[in-house]
């Protein structure tokens, strides 16, 4: 996949179309639709709600070609927001490559404190990424961790070039590398609040033994949260060992940088949509409910569309409309392939 270059200078950075056909329709707004994930935009039509791909759109309506451009730069957009309407302003990772959100403090001192012990590990030749918050913490404040983080920038300013007389001149290296990594860190987090959410669907696999029916829905929840989160686990691998050979990496820091963006707006994009259920999953506890079984429902019907073939699964729904009785279900289970 190919970096991607900031938009050109000729486009505003906030949504902008010439044609009549947006001006007419009341309440437009440029969204993604669930689950499909299609470039739609969503307009009011007599008081109804409409959704209208906006392939067809530029197709139908003859739509110029600066109207184009800036289409594709929203649909690139809308994978970063909820939705855009005319006049909004553009995310900047479409118009500049950086991030449109926040990190917090304790995810920029992370981000820190990895660079820094990938330094140490490569001057005393360990091969050892150290992933665990909790370690890279407790070294923040280590004398001996210190004196090798002053050693190792005198190597790394001799090896890059600068002169290890000049080892101060790795800070600025180090810090544009952190202040990328922080939204690494900062996503790292939203993985693991995934993951907590798959041991709570274990859990429940416990609470609802009993219950045949909805055991089966658990069960194929707890199968598509383990393939989610084997995407997300080699996700985060990939960036921690493309930066783990830490000298080429600084050696080489623009393309790193791009790099380091990309697959970060991947990850980013992905978790975005899990943002409502790790809120929801955070309040529910593992017991028995109705509000449970809903919210197991859903999670289902989320985890389906986007981590289940086609090809290898028939609702739930369609086999207990066809189902009798628990033997006339049990008797159509070979139907589910995984």
């Amino acid at each position: 996949m190919e970096h991607r270059k900031p938009a050109p200078a000729t486009l505003p950075s906030n949504v902008k179309l010439d044609h009549v056909v947006f001006s007419r329709f009341a309440e437009c707004l440029f969204h993604l639709s669930a689950p499909g994930e299609e470039f739609v935009l969503s307009v009011n039509i007599g008081g109804n709600q409409v959704v209208l791909p906006v392939a067809g759109l530029i197709k139908e309506f003859a739509v110029g070609p600066d109207d184009i451009k800036m289409l594709e730069l929203v649909g690139q957009a809308v994978r970063f927001v909820r939705g855009l309407r005319i006049g909004d302003a553009l995310p900047k990772e479409v118009l500049t490559g950086e991030a449109s959100w926040e990190v917090s403090p304790k995810h920029q001192m992370l981000a820190r404190q990895r660079v820094l012990m990938q330094l140490v590990n490569w001057l005393s030749g360990s091969g050892t990424l150290m992933t665990s918050p909790e370690q890279l913490m407790q070294l923040a404040n280590d004398p001996a961790t210190k004196k090798k983080v002053t050693e190792a920038f005198a190597e790394a300013a001799d090896r890059l070039g600068i002169g290890r007389e000049n080892r101060e001149q790795m800070v600025p290296y180090v810090a544009k590398l952190s202040d990328e990594l922080a939204y690494v860190e900062a996503l790292r987090e939203v993985v693991e609040s995934v993951r907590s959410m798959s041991v709570k669907v274990e859990g429940l696999t416990k609470v609802y033994q009993r219950e045949k029916g909805l055991l089966q829905t658990i069960d194929q929840v707890r199968k598509l949260m383990l393939v989610a989160m084997a995407d997300f686990d080699d996700r985060i691998a990939e960036l921690d060992a493309q930066t783990g050979e830490i000298i080429s990496v600084l050696k080489n820091l623009e393309n790193q940088v791009l790099f380091i963006r990309e697959k970060r707006d991947e990850l980013y994009t992905r978790l975005l949509a899990w943002r409502e259920f790790i809120d929801e999953w955070r309040r529910v506890d593992v017991a028995m409910s109705l509000k449970m079984e809903n919210v197991i429902a859903r999670l289902y019907q989320f985890l389906a569309a986007r981590y289940m073939k086609t090809d290898e699964w028939v609702l739930m729904t369609q086999l207990q409309i066809r189902a009798q009785s628990i033997d006339d279900l049990k008797n159509k289970k070979k139907v589910l392939v995984w």
